[in-house]
C-alpha cells in the first residue's frame, strides 16, 4: 500500500487528502505525527496552535526516551533536560502507621537516570521544530469542528471549513476529546478532592539529581530536580488548601513551601508564576473507534503522581506506531477494525495497571482507615527492603520499558519510509 503524497491545501482546493490525520498538538500528539511523518505516511496535524508558553515541566522516562531515540529527536531534548537519577519517596502524613523512606538509585538498573525532566515549554518548541522540518506533515493551525467516520476514510472538517480526510484518524484532542465524544466511545469518570498547585523553584541546596516526594494527607509533595539549584514542585492539597497557599504573598509562599520541603534543599524561591489544576480520573472504553485511535489523556487521566502521565501517553504513541507501521509495511489497511483491534489490545493492560496503580496510591494517602495505612506501609517496607519486589517496582514503575526490544521503532520507520 503506498502513500499519499503530502498535500497543501489551496483556496481552489480545501481538501487534503492523507494517510494519518492527527489531531491535538499537545507533546503525544506532536510526536505521534513526527512518528507517521517520518515513517513517510502523508500526515496531517490539525490544532488551534501549539503551546509555547506553558512554564511547567515534564519527567520523561526512560520508556519515552527510547521511543524519542527512535525517531532521532533526543539528543536536542536531552540537552534540554535535567537528570533524574534518584527518587526519594518520605511518609510525611503524620499518621499512627508511617512508611520508611525509600530511595530508589537508577545504578541498580544499569541506567544512567530513570528519566529527563524539562520544561514544556522547551519540548514544545523542539518538537514543533522537528515538525517543521519534516516534509511528510501539513501543519492545518486550526480546530477540528466536525468528524465524519466512512468506510475507507475520515473527514475531519476545521473551523474554516476545510476538509482533511485520512485513512486513520488519531484523536489526541484531550481529556474532553470531541472526535472520542463523536464516535460514540463511551469514558468512565472520577474526581478527587483534590487541587494540584505547579511551579518552579530556585533553593540555595543542591537537589544531587534527586527526586523527593513527600506523602501528606492531602496528597503528594514533590520536587522534581531541573538544571542548577532549581525544582518544579507539584503540591497537592485539598481545594481550600490550594486556594489558601496562592493567597499568601510571596515571602510567605516561599517560606511555607519550604516548611512543607522541611528545607531540605534549602531556602525556597519562588522562579515562577504559580497554577492549580483540580485532579480527576478518566478511562476511555477502548482506545479505538472507527477508523480512530484514541492517544493521550484522549484515553486516560489520573493524579501527577510518579511522573506517569505523559510516560503512558508516549507508549500509547510508540505501540500505535508498531501496529499501524506493521499493517502499513504489510500492505494492509492501516484503519481498518483488526489493525486498530489490535492496538485497542495491547494497550489495555498498561493503561489499566497504571489507572489502577496511582488511583490507590493516591487514595490510601487520603484514608485514615488503619488497614489502608498499615497496606500502603508495608507496601513501601517490602519495596526498600526486598530485592525482588524493589527490582520489579523501578522497571515496571519507575522505568517500565527501560529494556531495548530486538526490534526497535526505529528499524520498523526505516523499513516504511524507504518502500
Amino acid at each position: 500500500m503506498t502513500s499519499t503524497r503530502k498535500a497543501k491545501p489551496t483556496k481552489q482546493n480545501p481538501q487534503i487528502d492523507c494517510d494519518v490525520c492527527v489531531v491535538g498538538a499537545g507533546p503525544a500528539g506532536l510526536v505521534a505525527a513526527l512518528m507517521f511523518g517520518q515513517a513517510g505516511l502523508a500526515t496531517t496535524l490539525v490544532a488551534p496552535g501549539i503551546d509555547q508558553a506553558d512554564g511547567r515541566s515534564t519527567a520523561l522516562l526512560e520508556s519515552s526516551a527510547s521511543l524519542l531515540r527512535d525517531l532521532g529527536i533526543w539528543d536536542d531534548i536531552e540537552a534540554a533536560s535535567s537528570l533524574l537519577v534518584r527518587m526519594r519517596l518520605i511518609d510525611a502524613t503524620e499518621r499512627l502507621i508511617r512508611a520508611p523512606e525509600v530511595i530508589f538509585d537508577s545504578q541498580e538498573l544499569d541506567l544512567p537516570a530513570f528519566g529527563y525532566n524539562i520544561l514544556n515549554v522547551d519540548l514544545n518548541r523542539i518538537l514543533k521544530e522537528k515538525m517543521e522540518a519534516c516534509g511528510s506533515i501539513t501543519f492545518v493551525e486550526e480546530s477540528g469542528e466536525h468528524y465524519a467516520f466512512g468506510d475507507n476514510a475520515n473527514t475531519v472538517t476545521t473551523s474554516s471549513g476545510q476538509n482533511v480526510t485520512a485513512k486513520l484518524l488519531v484523536a489526541a484532542d484531550g481529556r474532553n476529546s470531541n472526535i472520542r465524544t463523536a464516535a460514540g466511545i463511551k469514558v468512565k469518570t472520577w474526581s478527587y478532592p483534590q487541587v494540584a498547585v505547579v511551579g518552579n523553584l530556585d533553593h540555595t541546596q543542591p537537589h544531587y539529581d534527586t527526586s523527593t516526594e513527600f506523602h501528606t494527607r492531602t496528597g503528594p509533595f514533590t520536587l522534581v530536580p531541573m538544571e542548577g539549584y532549581r525544582s518544579s514542585l507539584v503540591c497537592v492539597e485539598t481545594p481550600e488548601g490550594a486556594e489558601q497557599l496562592l493567597s499568601l504573598s510571596k515571602p510567605d509562599l516561599e517560606r511555607e513551601l519550604e516548611r512543607r520541603a522541611h528545607s531540605v534543599l534549602g531556602k525556597f524561591q519562588l522562579a515562577s508564576s504559580f497554577q492549580k489544576f483540580p485532579l480527576s480520573g478518566m478511562n476511555a472504553q477502548t482506545v479505538a473507534g472507527p477508523r480512530t485511535a484514541l492517544i493521550g489523556e484522549t484515553a486516560h487521566v489520573f493524579p501527577p503522581i510518579g511522573a506517569q502521565g505523559l510516560n503512558l501517553s508516549l507508549r500509547d504513541v510508540a505501540e500505535l506506531g508498531r501496529t499501524v507501521l506493521k499493517a502499513q509495511a504489510a500492505g494492509k489497511d492501516i484503519g481498518s477494525s483488526d489493525v486498530l483491534s489490535s492496538y485497542a489490545q495491547k494497550r489495555k493492560t498498561d493503561i489499566k495497571s497504571r489507572t489502577t496503580a496511582v488511583d490507590a496510591l493516591n487514595r490510601s494517602l487520603l484514608s485514615d482507615f488503619l488497614p489502608v495505612q498499615l497496606a500502603r506501609s508495608v507496601g513501601l517496607y517490602m519495596a526498600d527492603r526486598a530485592p525482588f519486589v524493589r527490582n520489579f517496582l523501578m522497571s515496571q514503575g519507575l522505568a517500565p520499558g527501560h529494556k531495548r526490544t530486538k526490534n526497535p521503532l526505529s528499524a520498523l520507520i526505516q523499513r516504511v519510509s524507504s518502500r
